[in-house]
């Protein structure tokens, strides 16, 4: 075997064949589920966008690094399950640009975390981790509630994230700083506009508990409470198995 990679190493257009060959194998394995692709990502037809203050959020989430200690993505492990509840499905993930899907552990999944915990619990932790876990290693971010959120630019990211598949309309595009300071301030006038664009059950309260401002913590905090909440699928995949 190893003879005859030798001999295969001394001749250019042999060795260049066979890296092509090999590329070629694993080329056709990552790229040809993707033309299934609709027969194996779950439909959800209830499936909704990130807000503007959401995605705001999303973005900090990314910018302060979370994703390199807290994974998105539930196994299909029992232990996993049991843990964290239903174990991540593809479609959960469709508007997430990028997932942040991983394997790191170092605090815990947080894929279903939206509504676990109250908007109170997720401030204290973030501003000082140590006040509701005593054993925390995670480093506190005081600076999220000191910092005002920056809204110029909401419009700019919808549309970006319009050009990758997320259908925004022009509506929520055009009103997107307006939408994400309503989204934390539900005594404003511009409250109104975001049920009527994102829905009903869009969650509309002063995240950080300091009306009349916009903070980074409130965005940071009205990400973290809608995960697992874009689409009911997981819940009635369970109910569909329990049927079965």
């Amino acid at each position: 075997m190893f003879k005859l990679h030798y001999r295969l190493e001394r001749r250019a257009i042999g060795m260049t064949l066979g890296i092509i060959a090999a590329a070629s194998i694993g080329g056709f394995v990552e790229i040809a589920p993707l033309f299934t692709i609709h027969q194996t990502v779950e439909a959800a037809p209830d499936m909704r966008v990130y807000t503007p203050l959401e995605l705001a959020g999303r973005n900090i989430y990314i910018r302060e690094g979370c994703y390199a200690c807290h994974s998105q993505m539930i196994r299909t492990l029992r232990d996993e399950v049991e843990r964290y509840g239903h174990y991540s499905l593809a479609v959960e993930s469709k508007y997430d640009h990028p997932m942040l899907w991983g394997s790191k552990r170092t605090g815990p999944d947080i894929a279903r975390l939206g509504g676990k915990y109250s908007d109170e619990w997720h401030v204290r932790h973030l501003l000082n981790p140590r006040d509701v876990v005593p054993v925390s290693i995670m480093p506190a971010y005081g600076w999220l509630m000191e910092n005002d959120l920056r809204t110029d630019d909401l419009s700019d990211q919808l549309t970006a994230q319009r050009v990758v598949g997320v259908p925004y309309t022009p509506d929520m595009i055009r009103n997107a700083a307006d939408d994400a300071y309503g989204q934390a301030n539900p005594d404003s006038s511009r409250a109104k506009g975001v049920k009527t664009r994102y829905g009903e059950e869009t969650n509309i309260r002063s995240f950080a508990g300091a009306p009349g401002r916009l903070t980074e913590m409130d965005a940071l905090v009205a990400y973290l409470q809608i995960l697992g909440h874009l689409t009911d699928a997981a819940s009635r995949d369970t109910v569909a198995k329990d049927l079965e």
